[in-house]
């Protein structure tokens, strides 16, 4: 059985219709991963999605369709340039396992050491037990927690702040 070829790309304002298709069905799929609600994403006007765009976003496409997304916000004082935060992370449940996201996690690391960022951060559920594990996998230390960080319903959940040096 030959192996689906995945390719990875920023995608463009032009291309909100992709950026929709995977952050709706992330944020759908996968509610408890995200900050952001499914309604709070749903009735964005196009604009709104074009804004979020100038911010870079990764999409990795398996025969056109977009299976995972990867993007990442720099701080934007001047001596906070260095370091961005990853967003939006998510791969589609039928392609976890294949080395999608750690692809994803490559082109978006070697864009961002292009642009000179430093450091990349990013903040997870300490209940997401299998993002916590591929970001310890793939060199991001956990360097505090936000107790209760997270409001689900009544609950609530840790955030688990990690970092990862672009410069070593």
């Amino acid at each position: 059985m030959a192996v689906e070829r995945v390719s990875i790309r920023r995608i463009t304002a032009g291309e909100i219709d992709v950026f929709r298709s995977i952050r709706l069905e992330a944020l759908r799929c996968e509610p408890a991963s995200f900050a952001s609600r499914f309604e709070d994403w749903q009735f964005l006007r196009d604009e709104e999605w074009r804004r979020r765009l100038n911010d870079p976003i990764f999409v990795a496409f398996c025969k056109s369709e977009p299976v995972g997304i990867m993007g990442f916000v720099r701080f934007r004082p001047r001596k906070m340039a260095h370091r961005a935060m990853l967003v939006s992370v998510y791969v589609r449940k039928s392609e976890r396992g294949t080395g999608i996201a750690a692809d994803l996690l490559d082109v978006v690391s070697d864009y961002a050491r292009c642009l000179g960022i430093l450091q990349l951060e990013l903040a997870v559920s300490a209940e997401n037990s299998a993002a916590l594990g591929f970001y310890h996998r793939h060199g991001f230390i956990e360097v505090g927690r936000i107790p209760g960080g997270l409001l689900d319903g009544d609950r609530q959940i840790d955030d688990v702040i990690m970092v990862r040096r672009l410069d070593r």
